[in-house]
């Protein structure tokens, strides 16, 4: 198992090392940092009542049946025009 390192680095510390790095490894870096970024975004809509409200009204529709598949919708759409 590799080690583990924690390293405080100024903003400025890190973009140096940043720029000193080839294509490939700033696209690896890149896909760390989305994925972190994600996770984080994830986390904070799980908290967030307003959005754990939607969710709940959006089941409580769908549980009544107050929901239209999207190939439906596309059917009355394009019967429609």
């Amino acid at each position: 198992m590799p080690a583990i390192v924690k390293l405080q680095l100024s903003v400025e510390a890190l973009a140096e090392v940043i720029f000193s790095l080839n294509l490939e490894e700033k696209r690896q870096l890149q896909e760390i940092i989305e994925q972190q970024i994600f996770a984080a975004e994830e986390a904070l809509y799980e908290d967030d009542a307003e959005t754990q409200a939607e969710i709940q009204a959006v089941r409580a529709e769908y549980a009544v049946g107050e929901y239209v598949t999207m190939d439906e919708y596309l059917t009355k759409r394009s019967n429609q025009g």
